[in-house]
This record gives C-alpha cells, sequence and structure tokens, in this order.
C-alpha cells in the first residue's frame, strides 16, 4: 500500500508539472478590420511560454508598427480572456509616409546623401519612412570610411509637418580626430613583400582608416599562392596613431609537374615514350617573383626549352615585367627562338594589363633543300594583353575558378629579301561550374589565330597533347588557325581524389597544306591529391572526323604536381 502511494504521487506531481507548464497564447488587434490586417501581416509569434515573453513580443510588433510609419501606435486595452489567453488591442492611428531631414552641409556631404536619397536640397533630404534606418546605417558606413570609426548618426527634433510626413535634424557626433593609418605591421610573415600591400592590397599609410573596407581588401590575400591570411586584422588606437595589423603566414608555393604519355607508333607499330617537366618557383626571394623553366621532349623528335619570369611591382611601383625565351627544335628541319617582354599592371586582385613585345629568330637546319616551306626568317610582334582570374577558395584540387586570357599582336616578318605585316590573335577561358558539393563541370575554350599573306612551316601554330587536345601527340598538329573545346565532368569521391570524362573537340586550319580539319578526344581520368602532390592519369583516344576510331591510338598521359 505504501509503494502505491508512492506511485500515486509520482503520477501526480508529473502531471501537474505538465499543467503548469503549458503554453500561453497572445492575440492581437487594432479598432478594425483593416488595422488588424496590417498587425496581422506582421506575423508575430502567438505561442509564448511566460507572461514575459508575451510583453516582449507586443514591444517588437509595436517597434515593427513604429517602422511602417505608425510612431503613434498605443496598446489601448489588454484583456486576459482565460487562463492561457491573454488579448491585446492596438490603436494605430495615423500613418506617416516620408520624412524630411535636415542637415549641416559643411558635415554631410551630398555624395553620400546620393546614396540614399533622389531628393536633396540644399537645407534637407526626403526618405519614405520605412527606409529611415537602412539610410542612416549607410551614411554612418561612409562617413566611417572616411576615417572617423567611432562616428554615430542619429535623428533629433522630430515632429510633424503635415499629415503625412515627419520632420527632423540628422545629427553627427564625431567625437574623435580624423583617423589614417600611421603604420602597418605584418606578423607571422615579416618578410612579406611590402609592394603587394601597397598596389595588390592597395593598403597605404595615410589612407583613411575603415576597419570594414581593410577586411574585404585582406581577402584577397586567397588570389596569392605564397601567402595566406591567418586571422583578420586589428587595429591599435593611440591618441595620435592609428596602427593596422596584418596577421600572414608564408605559404608552400613552389611545385614541380612532370609527365610521362606513351603509346604505339602508327608505322613502326613500336611503343614509343615522350614527357616533360614544368618547374614553377615562386616568392623564393620574398619579393612575390615567380620563375618557370619548361623541358618537353616528345616521339616526334620535337624539343621545347622555355623560361618565364616575372618581377612583380618594379621600384615599388605599380609595374611589373615579364620576361620569356623559348626555343623549339623540330627534328633536323629547323629551330626557333622566341623572346617576349611585357610589361603588367595590375588594376586589381583579379584583373591584370600586359604590353610589350615579341622577337622571333628561326632557321632553316636544312642544307640541301629547295623547300620553299621552311625558310630562314625574323619578325617583331607588339603586343596586347588581358587577364582575369577568379580563384576558388579552400579547394586544392580546383583552386581556379575561373579565368579569361586574351592577346593580340601586330607586326611584321622579314625574310630573304621580303617584308610582310603579320598579327596574331589568341585567346583561352577556363570556367569551373559546380553543380553540387562533389559534381562539377570543368570548361576550357581556346584558340589561336596567325594572319599573313603567306606562311612558313616553321612558324606555324604548334597544338595537341595533355594541355590542349588530348588523345593526340604533343605538338604534333600544325595549323594557321585553330579552335578547342576542352570538357570534363568531375565526381569528387572525397578531398583528395576526383574521377573525370574527357570529351574534346577542336577545328583547325592550315593554309599551307590546304586543309581543314574537326578533331575529337574522347577519354577518362582520375586525379589523387598526395603528400606529395597532385598525381593526374588521363586515357584518351584522339579521332578526325574522318576516321574510324582506333584503340591503337590511345594515349595514357601520367603528370604529378609536386609542391614543396
Amino acid at each position: 500500500m505504501h509503494k502505491f502511494s508512492i506511485f500515486f504521487l509520482i503520477i501526480c506531481i508529473l502531471f501537474s508539472s505538465e499543467g503548469l507548464s503549458q503554453n500561453l497564447t497572445l492575440k492581437i488587434e487594432a479598432k478594425n478590420a483593416f488595422e488588424s490586417s496590417i498587425i496581422d501581416s506582421i506575423d508575430y509569434i502567438n505561442s509564448h511560454k511566460d507572461l514575459k515573453s508575451i510583453t516582449n513580443e507586443v514591444k517588437k510588433v509595436q517597434n515593427t508598427l513604429l517602422k511602417l510609419g505608425y510612431i503613434e501606435n498605443r496598446v489601448l486595452e489588454t484583456n486576459k480572456t482565460n487562463d492561457t489567453t491573454f488579448h491585446y488591442k492596438i490603436l494605430l492611428k495615423t500613418k506617416f509616409n516620408s520624412i524630411y531631414i535636415y542637415y549641416d552641409k559643411t558635415k554631410i556631404l551630398t555624395s553620400i546623401l546620393n546614396l540614399v536619397s533622389n531628393n536633396i536640397n540644399d537645407h534637407y533630404f526626403l526618405l519614405e519612412f520605412q527606409e529611415i534606418e537602412n539610410a542612416l546605417n549607410i551614411i554612418n558606413t561612409e562617413i566611417s570610411k572616411k576615417g572617423f570609426p567611432f562616428s554615430k548618426v542619429s535623428l533629433s527634433q522630430l515632429k510633424i509637418k503635415n499629415h503625412t510626413s515627419l520632420e527632423a535634424k540628422l545629427l553627427t557626433n564625431q567625437t574623435t580626430a580624423k583617423r589614417t593609418i600611421s603604420n602597418i605591421k605584418v606578423k607571422g610573415y615579416e618578410a612579406f613583400p611590402k609592394s603587394y600591400i601597397r598596389h595588390f592590397l592597395k593598403i597605404k599609410e595615410n589612407q583613411n582608416f575603415d576597419i570594414k573596407t581593410i577586411r574585404t581588401k585582406t581577402e584577397q590575400l586567397y588570389n596569392l599562392n605564397f601567402a595566406n591570411e591567418v586571422k583578420p586584422p586589428e587595429v591599435l588606437f593611440l591618441k595620435d596613431s592609428t596602427t593596422l595589423y596584418l596577421y600572414l603566414e608564408k605559404a608552400i608555393s613552389n611545385t614541380f609537374d612532370g609527365f610521362l604519355g606513351f603509346g604505339t607508333n602508327e608505322e613502326t607499330n613500336k611503343l614509343e615514350f615522350d614527357g616533360y617537366l614544368n618547374l614553377n618557383l615562386i616568392n623564393n626571394l620574398n619579393y612575390g617573383e615567380s620563375f618557370n623553366l619548361q623541358y618537353k621532349s616528345d616521339e616526334n623528335d620535337q624539343k621545347t626549352f622555355e623560361i618565364n619570369t616575372e618581377l612583380p611591382y618594379l621600384f615599388n611601383s605599380p609595374i611589373g615585367v615579364n620576361l620569356q625565351l623559348r626555343i623549339f627544335k623540330k627534328d633536323t628541319s629547323f629551330t626557333t627562338v622566341n623572346q617576349n617582354i611585357k610589361l603588367n599592371y595590375q588594376i586589381n586582385s583579379k584583373n591584370k594589363l600586359f604590353a610589350g613585345l615579341t622577337s622571333t629568330a628561326s632557321n632553316n637546319l636544312i642544307t640541301n633543300t629547295t623547300s620553299l616551306t621552311i625558310s630562314d626568317y625574323n619578325s617583331i610582334q607588339y603586343n596586347l594583353a588581358y587577364q582575369f582570374t577568379k580563384p576558388q577558395y579552400n579547394n586544392l584540387l580546383f583552386p581556379i575558378h575561373s579565368r579569361i586570357y586574351f592577346e593580340t599582336g601586330i607586326g611584321h616578318r622579314t625574310s630573304t629579301n621580303k617584308n610582310e605585316k603579320q598579327s596574331q590573335f589568341l585567346f583561352e577561358i577556363i570556367k569551373i561550374i559546380n553543380l553540387s558539393s562533389k559534381n562539377s563541370l570543368f570548361l576550357k575554350t581556346s584558340g589561336n589565330n596567325l594572319i599573313s599573306d603567306t606562311y612558313f612551316e616553321n612558324e606555324l601554330l604548334r597544338f595537341g597533347g595533355i594541355n590542349s587536345l588530348r588523345g593526340f601527340e604533343e605538338n604534333s598538329l600544325s595549323a594557321t588557325f585553330y579552335g578547342l573545346i576542352n570538357t570534363e565532368y568531375r565526381y569528387q569521391l572525397n578531398n583528395s581524389i576526383y574521377i573525370h570524362s574527357i570529351i574534346d573537340a577542336g577545328y583547325f586550319e592550315n593554309n599551307i597544306q590546304a586543309t581543314k580539319e574537326k578533331l575529337f578526344g574522347y577519354g577518362f581520368g582520375f586525379a589523387i591529391l598526395t603528400k606529395s602532390g597532385l598525381l593526374k592519369l588521363n586515357y584518351a583516344n584522339g579521332k578526325n572526323e574522318n576516321t574510324p576510331f582506333k584503340l591503337a591510338n590511345s594515349k595514357l598521359h601520367i603528370s604529378l604536381t609536386a609542391n614543396f
């Protein structure tokens, strides 16, 4: 009997607790159906756990009505209809649609007011009532950008102007002197090149201080591959100085890329190998400089040696320089040497302009021939180029989201007793379309066009291989014009492995041979991000429009990009 009494007592306590914790209901209405519909449109919360929650919700409703223009709204009645239902009646009164804000034009620039109002007078500007809060935030932000980080704006002397409008006075509270950046200090990576702070991030001493603008600028460090931002920038305010602290770390940015390719020679039916190496040295001198060396040897007895160097922000100016040397040798037929110099100007972290010239000298190595398709020549081209690069943050497998590069060159070619005008146009566009966290499409289109009255074989544009048209031998195709499309459907198995399809298409013209052909490449591949770097394997088969598919024409390309 004693145990039953205890059990009964526990049940009573549980049920009584449930009864005590039941929710309270809030109902709000106005004096008529129209005003009640306005309150209902606010979509306030009906169910509450206690009376304090109900009181806070009513205050929120009144504050929302105030922002809508019902500044005179007040609670008219409060009734408790039963133990759990509370009934409030709110009187909305007059709705004000606009406000005339009077300002001191010696303290507020008209250019700031233009951001919030289309109706500006020498003494006042007009706002819709619902725009007041947002307009004051914009004005305060713009004043802060001018070097007043502690500024505050408010409205005072609020009064009724007419039956639909109010008027008020705009007050600005600038209690401290204008703040400019006195010093910029880098923590963590103290040797970070100062020219990048000034010209890449565009943060300078004596610049108006605004922490929001600075944080937006430092996010552009994601566009650099040799430095990372450890944490957001901080600032130290003293009475007569403002010191900005940037927290950076040096990133591993050197890469070594090489691949081994092999396939069956159609004439000898023997297995042949080709490959290349690509060495990138970036910021080893803490100057932001880059050095690239490429060497390529393929099964067509073609050898390419190329050096590219970029020196950014010469003498702490916004101008940098790109230097290139390229030597190409075709078996025992000819050699071609290209020398290029370009000045570059970094518009911002994503956009860059180039201007320069390219000098080319080619020598015919065949001495006992009367062929006119290979000849000694020299040429000069004056170049203009534009580059846009958008990175893909926190993605080691696909670091570039999109890239655009256009270049044009105009000049002349000099051969034996002949001087001929030439021009050249080339482009490359890359885009990744992210379908989901694991699925994406890679799209790339590129082209090159050499325009001249006559052509030599040793000046033709060469393409084909892993970096242009997969399924074909490296540099096995020559043209006066070509256009390519490379596509991949990529499926990311995890953060370090993905598989992909290969569907490539191309069109080229060779005016020497009077040929026009369409080319296609099909295949698949995968990539693995290891501690050593990125390992890629591509298997592709190439064919032209009029030839059947042959498995023997397939090419297997293996490459490893190692970071160090």
